[in-house]
This record gives structure tokens, C-alpha cells and sequence, in this order.
């Protein structure tokens, strides 16, 4: 497939994509607060001056999973100030609109409605980030579809087999299949893929003349076994992959030798870690398509606000530091002065000529003082950039590269290839409950629940804030746990069930895909007799935690009581535990590097 170098004209597609916005990424800070807002103006206005035919977003519109009133205000603003007017569109939509748009109460393509003016249709799937969740499994797209500001598409009703099929464009002479799938977990849709449950759908007619889009949000790098989608599970015959949720600028089209089709993989509008793929420079991209050709053209984005890091390897010094010098501490202040210094000086060169980029830019200067090298006070040292930074609380992060051992006989040491929490990968809270259940006390492990399915409740409540999650997978494994004893006919003889409880938990251990599956049908699932408990706190964190721990520790004990154990004291201890570890987790990976993929 070559690119079109050719005029606009009637058949040409003039597409303009992003992905990873992340509106109201930390919009209560005083300096970074309107960033999120003042990019995405910036996009629609491209958009707008381009004369774009659609907008194709790859999912994190949004960062926060429950939007403030403040980010929808803005985004419903900024979509009514450029995405409505009287341009005609100059597309048709000929698939079957009610099966693309089918689990919305509105399934049309916006620009149809006679009620609405549109000037520029969005297309968009939902990311991790925004993606559907609670009783009705809604999003914020939802809302901004209901509104009739975007095209959610890409949606998966089902978590056992997934159709994907594809809204057909056409302008003139050129027809464009467009596929989307919306974030899933990775690991669900990688096995889903591996026993060949996705299917994407072609169109009936003259098939090879579609030219075949597909925006997907998932990881693309590695980060485990099955943490990943890898590129060989998508089809041969698409023609572009549009890559959301990795952060890193690579939006230039590659191509994949084995599968022959392109991806580009847009990165974010704003960088919301201080990790190295963020120091890439932010772009969005012009898609051009007219028959079976395509070109990508890299638009930069001009309100990014500057971010620079620099990594320093004390012990690579050795002419300048010296650990056993009484004064070295303050020779390693001085050197990450001037480090600081000369990066300010490179973000103002750069910045010059460019009104519209913020002023103060972010600064990541990470230390490595392996070696018997000590940190400084970073407080103190940080308070000097407070009127030239827009991060002066963690400018300065230090860490020490873990010492490997010696590799004997014949076993591999994989220690070189894990990367540890502080140098860019974050702890995943499945995972930290996981840990904390595996080196707890005898007294307080979980004797009917498993931790996997106990991780995925506490992932939704921590992440997505469905204070019901843990609730109400309490209530599915017990009454399962309960039909499982009915069916098996066990005497109730105290020792004789906690027997057979024990067994059917290992077993549903063992069957972890099974399991997978019922946890995420019982947190999507529509529960209309859920009753909302209201609990009066001054800190939204702590009624969170409130909550949790008594809906939680409310129908553990209720479980036990024909037992005489109560658990309201122990599940209390755990649920105030792990939410000091998750306070003590979030502080320190502020502090340090966090990893590009969001």
C-alpha cells in the first residue's frame, strides 16, 4: 500500500486523529490545570482549520473514569464551539447504523439528526480510563453521545465472544471500513484472542475495495505473559491500526512485516507521567485516504507545555564524586543545580517564538547514587524552582539500581529484566492485594473468597470508584459458595463445610479464566436492588473507605454467623491496612518515575 500524495478532492478522506487526551488531568492543580483544556482546543481548532471530514479519537478522552462538572463543562463547551455549524458533511454512512450504534438509545450517526447541526462528526472508542462501568455499565462518552457531541463506537456487549463490526464510510469513490474496540482488559481479550472469540466482520460486497481502519486501546509493549495485545492477533487484511493508551509519540505509520499492515500509535496530548516516552514530542495526525492509499501527515502540537529529563549516574562521576568525601553531598547539590539549569535554559531556547506554550515547563532530573552515595534534602533543594517550574515538588528523584547477584551453574538470573516499581512500571492493586493476602496471618486470610477475584473488586473501587464492587462480589460468591453446598447435599456439620468450602475455592482457584469471567459479569452486571449506603465523611477518600470496609465486613460476618466468627474487626483491620499501603503507593510513585502507558 503506497501513500497518496495527491490534491484534496471528492474522494479524498481528510481524517484528524488523536488519542489519550486525559481531560481534567490534574485540573485542581493551580499551574496545570487548564492544560488538559487549553491542547484539546488546540486539536478541534486543527480540525476546524483543516477542513477536516471526522475526528477519530483512540479512547482516554477523559482521565478520571467519573469526569468533574468542570471537565464536561469545558468539553462540551470547546465541542459545541468548533464540532457545530453549517459545513455540510460531505460522507454517507451505509452500514447498518443500529448495529454500530446499537447500545445507544440514540442509534444514529450524530450529523443525521435533524435536530442537531453538525459540522464535524467524532468518532471515538472509550479507553481505560473512561470506559463503562457501575449498574448500567455507562461511560462519559455515554453522556457526550446522549448529547449529541460524539460517535461512541467500538463497544463490546458481550464478555464471552466479541463480533467487531465495522461503520462504512463513503465520499466519493473511496469506502473506508472502520473497526474499533474499546478497552478490555488485557489479559481477558488476549485469551479471547488465543481461543479465537474475536471475530471481525467484513463487508459482503466487493470486500477488497475497503480500505480497512481499526483504532484499538490496549498495551502494545509487553508488560507480562498475557498484559498485552500483540500485533500478530489482529487480521491481515487491515490496512491502518490506529494504537491508543501507550503515551509515546509514534504516530509516523510502521510497518508490520508478518500481518503487512501499518500502525500508528498517536501517543497523548499531554504528558501525564514523568517518564521518558512523555518527553517525546506531542503530535497529532492528518489521515488522508482515497481508494486503497493513505498518507499521515504529523501535525505538532504548539500547547503542550515543555517537559525535559535527564538521567545522572553519580558513579559514572568518579573524578568529581567521591563517597567517603565529607562534603560530597553538597558537590552532588551543586551538579544537580547546574543539570536543572542548563535544561530550564534549553526549554526557554525552544520555547521562544511560540506565544502559546506555557511558560513554566516540567523538569525530571532522575539520580542514581548507587554506589554508597547519599540523597540530599529534595524539599529544601526544590523550593529554589517554585517560580520557574511547573513541578517543583518532585524535580529531583532518587533511586539505586538493585545489586545483582551472581549467576551460577545453569539457572537464569531474570533479575536484569525486571524493572523495578520506582524506574517505570506502577503496582497494580489486584497485585498489592494479592501481596498482602500471601504474607498475612493465618487469622486473616480469606477462608470462601479468592484474592483474584477480591483484586479485581478492589481495582474497580480504587480506580473507577464503584463503591458497590466489593459489595457485591461479597454477595455473588457466597450465594454461589451456598448452591454449591445445597447441590452437594453436605450435612451441616461445621467441620464437614468449612471442608468443602475449602475445596470448592481451590477449584475455582485452578479455573482462573472461569473465574475472570464471572468477576467481570458481576461488576458490569445491571444490580437494579443494590440499596446506596451514604456514609457522612469530610474526605472523599475516607468515605470511600468507609464504604468499602462496612458493606464489606457487613456480609462477611453475616456469612459467618452460623460459625461465631466475626469478621467485622478483622475486615475493618485489612481494609484500614491496604488503605495506608495504597496512601504510602500513590506518595511514593508521585515522588518517582511512573510509567508512560496510563
Amino acid at each position: 500500500m503506497t501513500s497518496t500524495d495527491a490534491p484534496d478532492d471528492e474522494n479524498t478522506f481528510k481524517i484528524l486523529v488523536a488519542t489519550d487526551i486525559h481531560l481534567g488531568f490534574m485540573e485542581k492543580d493551580a499551574v496545570r490545570g487548564n492544560d488538559t483544556f487549553v491542547t484539546f482546543d488546540e486539536i478541534l481548532r486543527l480540525a476546524q482549520e483543516n477542513e477536516v471530514d471526522l475526528i477519530l479519537f483512540g479512547g482516554d478522552l477523559f482521565h478520571e473514569n467519573k469526569p468533574s462538572r468542570k471537565t464536561l463543562h469545558s468539553c462540551l463547551e470547546l465541542l459545541r464551539k468548533y464540532c457545530m455549524g453549517d459545513r455540510p458533511v460531505q460522507f454517507e454512512i451505509i452500514s447498518d447504523q443500529s448495529v454500530n450504534f446499537g447500545f445507544s438509545k440514540f442509534p444514529w450517526v450524530n450529523y443525521q439528526d435533524c435536530n442537531l447541526n453538525i459540522s464535524i462528526p467524532i468518532f471515538s472508542i472509550h479507553g481505560n480510563h473512561d470506559d463503562p462501568t457501575g449498574a448500567d455499565a455507562l461511560c462519559a462518552l455515554d453522556i457526550l453521545s446522549c448529547a449529541g457531541f460524539i460517535n461512541h463506537f467500538g463497544r463490546s456487549m458481550s464478555v464471552e465472544k466479541i463480533d467487531i463490526s465495522p461503520v462504512l464510510l463513503q465520499k466519493g469513490n473511496t469506502k473506508i471500513a472502520l473497526y474499533g474496540l474499546g478497552s478490555i482488559p488485557d489479559e481477558r481479550l488476549y485469551r479471547m484472542f488465543l481461543n479465537k472469540k474475536v471475530t471481525m466482520l467484513r463487508p459482503k460486497e466487493d470486500e477488497n475495495s475497503w480500505f480497512n481502519l481499526f483504532v484499538i486501546h490496549q498495551n502494545r509493549s509487553r508488560h507480562g505473559s498475557t498484559n498485552f495485545i500483540p500485533e500478530q492477533f489482529l487480521d491481515e487484511f487491515i490496512d491502518l491500526v490506529i494504537w491508543g493508551h501507550e503515551h509515546e509519540c509514534k504516530i509516523a505509520p510502521t510497518k508490520n512485516e508478518q500481518q503487512l499492515f501499518y500502525v500508528s500509535q498517536p501517543g497523548s496530548s499531554v504528558v501525564t507521567s514523568l517518564s521518558p516516552g512523555e518527553a517525546v514530542k506531542k503530535h497529532v495526525g492528518l489521515l488522508r485516504i482515497k481508494g486503497r492509499k493513505m498518507n499521515m501527515q504529523k501535525i505538532p502540537l504548539h500547547t503542550v507545555r515543555q517537559f525535559f529529563m535527564e538521567d545522572v549516574i553519580l558513579a559514572d562521576h568518579p573524578d568529581i564524586f567521591n563517597p567517603d568525601n565529607p562534603r560530597v553531598t553538597q558537590a552532588i547539590q551543586n551538579f544537580c543545580l547546574e543539570k536543572i539549569e542548563e535544561l530550564l535554559e534549553n526549554a526557554e531556547r525552544e520555547r521562544l517564538g511560540n506565544p502559546r506554550q506555557p511558560d513554566k515547563p516540567l523538569i525530571r532530573l532522575r539520580v542514581d547514587y548507587s554506589g554508597g552515595f547519599e540523597p540530599f534534602n529534595v524539599l529544601r533543594f526544590n523550593q529554589k524552582f517554585v517560580d520557574r517550574i511547573a513541578n517543583p515538588k518532585d524535580v529531583i528523584h532518587f533511586f539505586r539500581r538493585r545489586e545483582q547477584k551472581e549467576n551460577t551453574g545453569e539457572e537464569i538470573n531474570f533479575g536484569k529484566f525486571i524493572t523495578r516499581p520506582s524506574e517505570g512500571m506502577t503496582l497494580r492493586v489486584e497485585d498489592l492485594v494479592k501481596q498482602y493476602f500471601q504474607t498475612a496471618e493465618k487469622n486473616v486470610q480469606l477462608s470462601l473468597l479468592t484474592e483474584r477475584g477480591m483484586g479485581e473488586a478492589v481495582q474497580e473501587f480504587v480506580d473507577k470508584e464503584e463503591k458497590d464492587a466489593i459489595e457485591e462480589l461479597v454477595k455473588y460468591q457466597l450465594e454461589k459458595t451456598q448452591r454449591f453446598l445445597k447441590e452437594r447435599h453436605i450435612d451441616a456439620l461445621e467441620d464437614k463445610i468449612d471442608e468443602e468450602v475449602r475445596r470448592f475455592r481451590e477449584s475455582r482457584q485452578k479455573n482462573t479464566n472461569e473465574e475472570d469471567d464471572e468477576v467481570r459479569e458481576v461488576i458490569e452486571v445491571d444490580e437494579s436492588d443494590v440499596e446506596e449506603d451514604i456514609f457522612p465523611t469530610t474526605s472523599k477518600t475516607d468515605q470511600r473507605w468507609s464504604n468499602t470496609s462496612s458493606s464489606s465486613s457487613k456480609c462477611m460476618s453475616q456469612s459467618q454467623k452460623s460459625k461465631g466468627v466475626n469478621f467485622e474487626s478483622d475486615e475493618l483491620w485489612f481494609w484500614n491496612s491496604l488503605r495506608r499501603r495504597l496512601t504510602r503507593i500513590q506518595a511514593a510513585e508521585k515522588n518517582g518515575s511512573t510509567s508512560s502507558v496510563h
